[in-house]
């Protein structure tokens, strides 16, 4: 396949428009029902389990997150982190609570982070935030099990980025035992010349730095233990597959503890949304992953 490099902006654009390649509706339509699934999934995950909304992880008023705890007399309880998708300028934290629909009923946390998306927030802050509110989850919750997180899309990123931080610069290294990348994105460069830079403004020193596919060194150092899962959507497009094939790649040629998960009969958006159903393969993986299974 071609370089992306190789490609005129158009194609670029096309191949960084995931709602283009789905096969289930028209791209309009199938961010729409997204929407619609992961509101639906979030309104039944705060029915069914116990939640502390908003919770503060920092000073600003977008630093918050929403915690949805089983009711359990276990004292194994895991906690997964989940990061939302939206490519850094969409979507919230009200929207990601659906993983907790099936993980509550097995004893999981489930804890939905909130962070500045563009224009508020730029790719330094975002980044800086996640990292932060991985430090808090595990300053308040010290007697989980186990701690696992879970990104979609440029929350896949995000996560990636958190599997990469130097912890040295903050009070505490978290102990991630594992992670799952779902549909990400772990090269910026090739976004910044896209309409998904427009509200990002990021320079390609910004795009570097935080690119996971370039911190994979640090990565080794600091997430050495973390099993990760990367996966991607059947229908997701070549270049989106792409992402994850290299990155994949990459860890594994470092000797890392990661596995590729090529989810058949998904594309961009519905290999995230079926995590509100426990029979659906990514949740089995993931309840497993945790013991849980």
């Amino acid at each position: 396949m071609m370089h992306w490099t190789e490609l005129k902006k158009e194609e670029l654009e096309r191949q960084f428009s995931p709602s283009l390649w789905s096969h289930r509706m028209s791209a309009d339509d199938v961010i729409k029902a997204h929407v619609k699934a992961l509101k639906e999934g979030t309104e039944r995950a705060r029915g069914l389990a116990q939640t502390l909304l908003n919770v503060p992880y920092g000073e600003g008023d977008g630093e918050k997150l929403d915690v949805y705890i089983p009711s359990t007399n276990s004292l194994d309880v895991p906690l997964v982190i989940y990061l939302h998708g939206g490519y850094w300028q969409f979507l919230s934290k009200e929207e990601s609570g659906f993983m907790a629909v099936p993980l509550v009923d097995k004893g999981v946390v489930v804890v939905a982070v909130g962070y500045d998306i563009a224009p508020k927030g730029n790719m330094d802050l975002m980044v800086s935030q996640v990292r932060r509110s991985v430090v808090s989850v595990v300053q308040q919750y010290s007697h989980i099990s186990g701690l696992y997180l879970c990104g979609h899309s440029a929350g896949a990123h995000l996560a990636a980025m958190v599997l990469s931080t130097d912890w040295s610069e903050y009070s505490i290294t978290p102990q991630i035992k594992g992670a799952f990348l779902v549909s990400g994105i772990y090269d910026l460069l090739p976004i910044l010349s896209t309409y998904v830079n427009e509200p990002l403004k990021m320079t390609e020193e910004v795009a570097v730095r935080n690119s996971p596919s370039k911190l994979v060194p640090q990565l080794k150092l600091s997430s050495s233990s973390c099993r990760i899962v990367v996966a991607v959507a059947e229908n997701d497009s070549p270049e989106f597959r792409k992402q994850s094939e290299e990155y994949y790649k990459t860890l594994e040629a470092s000797g890392l503890d990661v596995t590729m998960e090529d989810v058949a009969n998904t594309d961009h958006f519905s290999i995230i949304e079926q995590l509100v159903d426990g029979e659906y393969h990514l949740t089995k993986l993931l309840l497993k992953t945790m013991g849980k299974s």
